[in-house]
C-alpha cells in the first residue's frame, strides 16, 4: 500500500558543507548528489556516507573506505535505467539496512540520480511515481527528471516496482528503447527475439501455436503476443481509416484484426537494418502481416509501438490436448 512518508521522516536541511558539494538529504539515510559531491571524503563520513552509486557515462575514481556501485546511462531520454532499478535499489537499502547512509549521484544531480531515489522511495514506501518524484523535488528543488526517465518511473510504477523481463510491458518498451538507441538496427542483440517454434524443446510445451495457414509452418507461441490496451476505434486516427467500430463486431468477433507479437527468430534477416516492411512466411513465403518499429496502428484504433502485427485471417491456433 503507498504511503506519504511521515513528518519525521523528512529530509533534514542541507548544510552549508552539503550544499557547497552537490549533496542534499531527500530521505532518512539517502542522499543526492552531483559530480562534486564525493570531492570530500570528511564530509561523505560526517553524513555516515558507506555506500555510493553513481549513474553515469563514465565510471568515476573509487572513494576509499566506500562501497561504490555504477550504472552506465546517459542523460537522455532514451538511455535504459528501467532494467537496472532493482539492482539500484537492493544496492542503497543494504547500506542503509546496515545502519548506514547512501549517495545516489550523476552529472548534475538533477535527472539520472533523481530518478533512482525516487524509484528507490517506490520500491521501499509504496510510493506512486510522481508522489516520490515530488519527495526528492521537496528537498532538491532544482531537480529535472527528462521525459523519458519520467516514462520509466510510470512503467516501473505498472510492474508493481519489480523489473519483471518477462511481462509484455516490459518486452515491450525494450524493443522501443532499443529502436531509439540504434536507429540503424544494424545489430539487434539475440536477447530480443523469441525461441523459433520450429527448434525441439526438452519439455513438453502446452502454449497455444500459432501456424501459417496455407503451408502449416509454426510461427510463434502465444507468450509471444504482447497485448494492448483497446482503442477507441477509427476516430482515434482518422488519417487511417479502418473498418466501423460495427462491422468489426460482426459475429461476436474482436475489434483486433491482428496480433501484435515480439519478434521471433525467423524474422531477424527482414527486421536487420530496416524500419519498415513486410512479415513474409519463412517457409511458403505468403504475407503475414507487417512490421513497423514507428508503430502501426490495430483495428481497434490502438496505436502499437514499435509493431509486429500478424493477421490472425493468416494463421490457425493449435492447441495442445492433454493426454493420459
Amino acid at each position: 500500500a503507498r504511503r506519504t512518508p511521515a513528518p519525521g521522516h523528512q529530509a533534514a536541511p542541507p548544510s552549508p558543507w552539503q550544499r557547497a558539494g552537490g549533496m542534499v538529504p531527500v530521505f532518512p539515510g539517502l542522499y543526492v548528489g552531483g559530480a562534486e559531491s564525493c570531492s570530500s571524503p570528511e564530509a561523505l563520513a560526517a553524513a555516515g556516507v558507506v555506500a555510493v552509486l553513481t549513474v553515469d557515462a563514465e565510471e568515476p575514481p573509487a572513494v576509499p573506505g566506500v562501497r561504490a556501485m555504477h550504472v552506465r546511462a546517459r542523460d537522455e531520454p532514451g538511455a535504459d535505467l528501467l532494467s537496472r532499478l532493482d539492482e539500484c535499489a537492493a544496492f542503497l537499502g543494504a547500506a542503509r539496512a546496515g545502519g548506514g547512509a547512501a549517495l545516489v549521484r550523476c552529472q548534475a544531480g538533477l535527472s539520472r540520480s533523481v530518478a533512482v531515489a525516487a524509484a528507490y522511495l517506490m520500491k521501499t514506501e509504496g510510493l506512486g511515481w510522481e508522489e516520490a518524484y515530488a519527495a526528492v523535488r521537496a528537498a532538491k528543488p532544482d531537480a529535472e527528471v527528462n521525459p523519458g526517465f519520467q516514462a520509466q518511473l510510470k512503467l516501473y510504477e505498472a510492474m508493481g516496482c519489480a523489473v519483471d523481463r518477462s511481462s509484455a510491458l516490459y518486452r515491450r518498451y525494450r524493443l522501443r528503447s532499443l529502436a531509439e538507441r540504434d536507429p540503424e538496427l544494424q545489430d539487434l542483440p539475440r536477447e530480443v527475439f523469441a525461441v523459433d517454434p520450429t527448434i525441439l524443446c526438452q519439455t513438453p510445451n502446452t502454449e497455444v501455436l500459432y501456424r501459417c495457414r496455407k503451408c502449416r509452418r509454426a510461427l510463434f507461441r502465444s507468450s509471444s503476443i504482447l497485448s494492448h490496451t483497446e482503442g477507441s476505434g477509427p476516430a482515434a486516427f482518422a488519417h487511417k481509416r479502418v473498418m466501423d467500430s460495427a462491422q468489426l463486431r460482426v459475429d461476436g468477433r474482436d475489434k483486433c484484426t491482428s496480433y501484435f507479437i515480439e519478434p521471433v527468430q525467423w524474422m531477424e534477416p527482414a527486421l536487420l537494418g530496416v524500419m519498415e516492411g513486410q512479415l513474409l512466411c519463412p517457409k511458403c513465403t505468403s504475407k503475414l502481416g507487417s512490421f513497423s518499429w514507428q508503430g502501426e496502428q490495430c483495428s481497434c484504433g490502438r496505436w502499437v509501438t514499435p509493431a509486429f502485427q500478424v493477421h490472425k485471417s493468416r494463421v490457425d491456433e493449435v492447441k495442445s490436448l492433454a493426454s493420459r
